[in-house]
């Protein structure tokens, strides 16, 4: 005998996607600001139907049956395509709470034995409980994923590498220095040596909020490099509380250049590079009456 609850879920298809489409309506996660209500409904319409197509007397009982492949897949784009878009995982898990209100709502309309109901509802309350948690599992794939992208990003734009006169490089570093930015700083810094040719690199650390030890052999390690590309490293920015820093933590770095001001560092460059900027007085033009 085909079970009572996959009977009455598929027959009444329609009555579900109209009653899981008002949950949405009234819900505080409908964002129509990043989905229209016409995407979300085919979107949902969607997910029904292939959730429907798989539910069996079988697996009805089983979250884990392969039937419910499909299923996953669609609702894993979902939730992922939402961490994306900008919807909160609570306004995601209550985009498929919602579609359990509604499967039970038609339940308690369909069935009248209370003993029949409670039975069956618990199946389904099962099987839409493994299906949440697939979805804030792969709502947080989808958000790590944002993440680690922007943070590339953010790391791309606080690590130029400025082209500021023949020969001369500046990295002004902004921001914390760790392990995994100092490869990234190293990897821009000489890459851009070998495509300019420079031979002098100043490394700018007036955004860096405070130097410790870790912070110094990250700099250290980046002067080497520079070096065995056969450029000159001058570090810029050593305010008085880096330099106590440095003294304090018995940081020795007598073997690298440093100056307190970019300004400062680009002078000293130009003097190794032996240029000299002189400033041209301006012409004076005179005006007489004819």
């Amino acid at each position: 005998m085909k079970n009572e609850a996959v009977k009455i879920l598929q027959k009444k298809k329609k009555t579900i996607l109209e009653q899981w489409s008002t949950n949405q309506l009234a819900s505080d996660g409908l964002r129509d600001d990043l989905i229209s209500n016409e995407d979300q409904l085919a979107q949902s319409d969607e997910l029904l139907t292939v959730f429907l197509n798989a539910l069996t007397d079988d697996n009805i009982e089983d979250p884990a049956s392969y039937d419910f492949e499909k299923v996953i897949d669609i609702l894993s784009g979902i939730s992922i395509s939402r961490a994306k878009q900008g919807f909160s995982s609570r306004e995601t898990g209550v985009y498929i709470f919602s579609l359990k209100d509604a499967l039970l709502t038609v339940l308690q309309q369909e069935i009248q034995d209370p003993t029949m109901l409670y039975s069956q509802s618990l199946k389904i309350n099962k099987l839409l409980d493994n299906l949440t948690v697939i979805t804030f599992e792969t709502f947080i794939k989808g958000r790590e994923e944002v993440i680690l992208r922007q943070t590339d990003e953010i790391s791309e734009i606080s690590t130029p590498v400025i082209r500021v006169w023949d020969g001369v490089l500046a990295l002004p570093i902004i921001g914390t220095l760790d392990s995994s930015r100092t490869q990234i700083v190293m990897e821009n810094l000489l890459q851009e040596i070998v495509e300019t040719g420079s031979s002098i690199a100043i490394l700018d650390i007036s955004g860096v909020p405070a130097v410790d030890s870790l912070v110094a052999q990250h700099l250290i390690k980046t002067v080497s490099a520079t070096r065995l590309m056969g450029a000159e490293c001058i570090i810029s920015g050593i305010r008085p509380e880096i330099a106590q820093t440095v003294v304090h933590l018995g940081i020795d770095l007598s073997q690298i250049i440093t100056k307190s001001t970019l300004s400062s560092a680009l002078k000293t460059a130009f003097q190794m590079m032996q240029l000299q900027v002189v400033k041209k007085q301006r012409e004076k033009v005179s005006f007489s009456k004819i």
